[in-house]
């Protein structure tokens, strides 16, 4: 009676929210009496406010779900009023010690601690179990603080740690039997069935406790995994849970254990139907949830280890049992598989698949895939399978084990690549292995179709871009030409008008000259004046020539007789003394005739010969004789390794000789010489020695190695090194002007701004009052500072703190008084692109660009006098438009200099520098360098400001925080709860309610199917309908 007492409390407080039809009556149990005891509140009820946000309170505590909490708030005020009261006083009830977690946690650790060889006395074990028993009252009773302080403290573990270390008098005592309720207790709140989901041994110790013989404890256990398995997540980590028992438990296959239990009919098992009826409906879990919701395969592959391991036999047994419970969860599992055997017959077209007949399943696979692609692999397996070893031996098993785990895993892993069972194979990904061998043939023949097309994709992209850099190029020329046509436009008209107004001078002078040409008459015939002229020396003399230079030779020394080498030799590159020259110094005394007397000239001629013959050893040289003298002989008079560069810049650059000389004389109108090529041209210019000794072997031209062909063509266009000069530095003038233009904008800019610039101004009266405050005597009273001073403001510290500087205090007073001067940099933004400008580099560069014109301007000059022009010669008329342009730009730069340069200098006169001493990168450098630690300080600054605020703001939430932990600890009430979301489930599940559904689903398909045939595996869906 006094178990019922305890058990009725939350079904006789909120009757009204369980949909029962009598009115609620609020009862109080009393320990000593069995009588109920009508309660009234003997407290005045609080307002209605006050009385909603306590009773909310109430409900929060018990975790009842949406519509048992809406029935709640719907009670009368008296009711709520009422309720309220009765779970108070209960509370002040159950304040005992062994009504919090602690007492319980304790309790339990020293149950699993102690070890010993003698059983436990009666005493002592009622002692535990009465303890355990009440440990699950309080789970399942308490308030909802109860279970959350219970998990906090690690409770589960400990309830986990004491089931692993049971021996064995415990593990068959109810002790074992109330844990496992202590955990369905836990699990019957979402916050406590979460705890227990998400510890990762929970699952796998709760199902080593089946291999106990306590008949209880193997149902408690069944009851909670098969209600697991209904949750969201748990179906995967119950077969996982599954596996771990099979090791557990040294079992051949998974679910060895519940088979052999759902079979034992003799002893205490012959008539325990609750057992087998939990491991049935356990089993109709496993096969129908998870995975077997959706997946015909899946459940066809886990029915499949129970028929292994003889279910259906035992099915058939467990009929003379004759309970309704039992046989409902039969009959489900076998109407489930007649109707997965009937979806898997129509796939093949057959009445039946007996899967016991290997033969019958290959001829429906060979029916199947005859006359498909499939069918020579389906050959190619069987013959593989033929040579697998069949002797005999510990390892043949495995091959086959393999093999088996291969096709589960094939048939069972979703698209995405998941296994809703364990997974045979770790790291055997189906998708990705058959996204790389589906369909190789075509993928093969798409690859050679997409080379072949990426070819001629490459090569009209390579045509593209030629004549996309020639219509560019083509472009920028008229650009060009039309804005210099502009600019020399206007300019122009302004000398135009500058030169009416010098004539309009030049006229007035000549009047003012006509009135004194009287007065100049009359003194030019002065005598004086006339023997001063005379004195005076002749204008435009032409000076005498200059001497010859000394040690210029009277003749030239008498040619020496040296022999003649009988085939060109290799060239030695030294750098010949002039005849001038050998007068007096060593070389009048050698004489290199007589070397020659003792020299071996023909090894001397053979070893250094110009014609690059293969070394061979002397054996294979008689054998080589006559087939060397039949190979073509390639000469090659340049260095080494000059000529080894130029076969490479020639492999790069993919043009014939005769492509390049046209390039070249037709000034690169199609662009096929890039700017780097032409780069790369002049420094393979052929050296006059080099034209030389190619002169003089130019009757061997097809013997040439490829790079003193080259040499030697390029050598026949007339000043081919001025004209590939003359060529690169006209593409190359746009960018070079492109990179002086912007230093010299930003120049003229930046002086502008800094002289400009009001917010400037009044930043400088501010640092220069804070400088005469803080200075004293001769370094203080000043008018003005030099602007490298604004560097040295953050090296004064603060005296209160070390991390504020003057820069942080001045930018804190220029936020509060002067808030648009603390953003002066707006002001100057050409600043730093001006503190990069190096006047020195600048006028190089400037002075480069003015030696290039000239250079090219003359080689003008030689080109127009040359008499003879190829028609193919475009130099002159080329060279001639961009030098109009090219001197018209540069003009332009020069002036744009000038300016900057004034600009410049009044910059500097404005602050009070010296123009002499300063450069524009160091003088805007000041201010670059101010720019970045004014920044860096500003957000010094603020990080100073969000830390104080965020201090601020969590002191403001802790004490917040304080007093709703203080508030809700007295408004917290004590909660009773009966029954639960997890007792529901695995009442659903013992009753075999969870699978109406399926079942009712099942006959709707069954009663709109038409019957077709009458097969002997539907013998228990006959008996059913009987």
């Amino acid at each position: 009676m006094e178990k019922q007492s305890q058990g009725r409390g939350l079904s006789s407080l909120f009757s009204c929210c369980f949909k029962r039809s009598d009115e609620p009556e609020i009862i109080y149990c009393h320990d000593s009496i069995n009588t109920m005891a009508v309660l009234e509140p003997t407290m005045p009820m609080p307002p209605p406010q006050e009385l909603d946000y306590m009773f909310t309170g109430l409900v929060d505590e018990l975790d009842l779900t949406e519509e048992h909490r809406n029935a709640m708030f719907a009670l009368p005020t008296e009711k709520k009023w009422h309720i309220y009261c009765s779970k108070k006083m209960e509370t002040e009830g159950n304040k005992g010690a062994n009504s919090w977690p602690e007492f319980y946690i304790d309790q339990l650790r020293c149950m699993a601690a102690r070890k010993t060889l003698l059983p436990l006395v009666d005493e002592e074990e009622q002692e535990r179990h009465k303890i355990i028993d009440s440990l699950k009252t309080a789970l399942r009773t308490q308030p909802m603080r109860f279970v959350t302080r219970f998990t906090d403290l690690d409770g589960l573990s400990c309830i986990l740690n004491f089931l692993k270390s049971m021996d064995y008098e415990t593990t068959e005592s109810q002790i074992h039997t109330s844990l496992i309720g202590c955990i369905k207790a836990l699990m019957n709140n979402s916050q406590g069935r979460a705890h227990v989901l998400g510890h990762c041994e929970s699952i796998n110790i709760i199902t080593q406790s089946l291999a106990s013989e306590n008949i209880k404890t193997k149902v408690a256990v069944l009851e909670i995994l098969g209600a697991v398995c209904l949750v969201s997540g748990g179906h995967k980590k119950v077969l996982e849970a599954m596996l771990h028992y099979q090791k557990f438990a040294s079992e051949r296959t998974r679910f060895q254990t519940l088979v052999t239990d759902l079979s034992r009919s003799t002893g205490r098992y012959r008539d325990e139907v609750n057992l087998k009826t939990a491991i049935m409906s356990f089993i109709n879990a496993v096969l129908s949830q998870g995975a077997g919701e959706s997946s015909l395969e899946f459940r066809i592959h886990l029915r499949y280890e129970f028929l292994m391991l003889g279910i259906q036999p035992v099915i058939d047994k467990l009929r003379s049992h004759e309970n309704a419970t039992l046989d409902r969860h039969l009959d489900f599992f076998e109407i489930l598989r007649n109707e997965d055997e009937l979806v898997m017959s129509k796939r093949f077209g057959v009445v039946h698949v007996e899967t016991k007949s290997a033969s019958q399943m290959f001829e429906l696979i060979k029916k199947a895939l005859n006359h498909t692609e499939a069918y020579p692999h389906l050959l190619s397996i069987l013959q593989h399978c033929l040579m697998m070893p069949y002797k005999q031996s510990n390892t043949i098993p495995q091959y086959w084990v393999l093999l088996d785990r291969i096709v589960q895993q094939l048939v069972l892993q979703t698209s995405k690549g998941e296994d809703p069972d364990v997974a045979p194979l770790e790291d055997f990904n189906v998708k990705n292995i058959l996204h790389m061998l589906v369909k190789e043939n075509e993928v093969k023949q798409w690859k050679e179709q997409a080379d072949k097309m990426k070819k001629d994709y490459n090569n009209l992209q390579q045509r593209f871009e030629k004549k996309e850099r020639e219509c560019e190029s083509k472009n920028k020329e008229k650009e060009d030409i039309m804005e210099m046509v502009n600019k020399m436009k206007d300019k122009l008209e302004r000398e135009t008008n500058d030169h009416k107004q010098a004539k309009l001078q030049v006229a007035q002078l000549s009047a003012q000259l006509q009135k004194l040409s009287s007065v100049c008459s009359i003194h030019l015939s002065d005598p004086n004046i006339t023997m001063i002229s005379r004195d005076l020396p002749a204008i435009g003399m032409a000076p005498f020539a200059p001497p010859p230079p000394p040690g210029a030779p009277l003749g030239s020394a008498p040619k020496k007789n040296i022999p003649e080498p009988s085939s060109p030799m290799k060239s030695f590159n030294w750098s010949k003394l002039p005849e001038s020259k050998l007068e007096g110094t060593i070389w009048k005394e050698i004489d290199d005739l007589k070397v020659f007397k003792v020299l071996d000239l023909e090894e001397f001629q053979r070893t250094f010969s110009a014609y690059q013959k293969p070394q061979v050893t002397q054996t294979e040289c008689a054998e080589d004789e006559q087939t060397y003298a039949k190979k073509v002989k390639e000469l090659s008079v340049i260095d080494g390794r000059r000529a080894q560069n130029c076969n490479i810049l020639l492999s790069r650059l993919k043009l014939t000789n005769e492509e390049i000389r046209h390039a070249i004389l037709t000034m690169d109108e199609q662009e096929d010489l890039s700017k780097d090529m032409l780069e790369q041209l002049l420094k393979f210019v052929p050296a006059k020695t080099d034209i030389e000794l190619l002169e003089e072997h130019k009757h061997e031209l097809d013997r040439m190695a490829k790079a003193d062909h080259f040499l030697y063509d390029m050598s026949r266009i007339n000043h081919y090194q001025q004209r590939l000069q003359a060529l690169y530095f006209k593409k190359k003038f746009a960018e070079r002007v492109a990179e002086v233009k912007p230093k010299i904008k930003a120049l003229c800019l930046a002086s502008r701004e800094v002289v400009q610039s009001g917010s400037l101004r009044q930043l400088l009266e501010v640092v220069l009052a804070f400088g005469n405050y803080l200075n004293k005597g001769q370094r203080g009273n000043a008018y003005g500072f030099k602007v490298s001073g604004l560097n040295k403001i953050a090296d004064t510290k603060s005296s209160t703190d070390k991390n504020v500087t003057l820069l942080h205090y001045m930018i804190t007073v220029l936020e509060q008084k002067y808030p648009k001067v603390a953003a002066f940099s707006a002001e100057l933004q050409n600043v730093p692109e001006a503190a990069k400008v190096n006047m020195t580099e600048l006028e190089k560069d400037i002075g480069n660009l003015r030696s290039g014109l000239k250079s090219v301007e003359a080689e003008l000059q030689y080109q127009q006098v040359q008499s003879s022009q190829a028609s193919v010669d475009k130099f002159v008329p080329v060279i001639s438009q961009f030098i109009t342009m090219a001197s018209f730009s540069f003009s332009e730069v020069e002036e744009s200099l000038t300016e900057a340069k004034e600009l410049f200098g009044k910059a500097l006169r404005h602050f009070g520098e010296d123009s002499s001493k300063l450069q524009p990168d160091e003088f805007f450098g000041i201010f670059d360098t101010f720019f970045t630690a004014f920044s860096e300080a500003k957000q010094d600054n603020e990080n100073m400001a969000r830390h104080k605020a965020e201090e601020e703001r969590r002191a403001v939430k802790e004490a917040q925080l304080k007093r709703d932990r203080e508030q809700k600890a007295r408004m917290s009430k004590a909660n009773e709860e009966e029954g639960g979301e997890f007792d529901d489930l695995v009442s659903a599940l013992r009753s075999g309610e969870v699978f109406d559904k399926n079942l009712s689903k099942i006959n709707r398909k069954k009663q709109g199917r038409p019957k077709l045939f009458n097969s002997s595996r539907e013998r228990p869906v006959t008996k059913l309908n009987q």
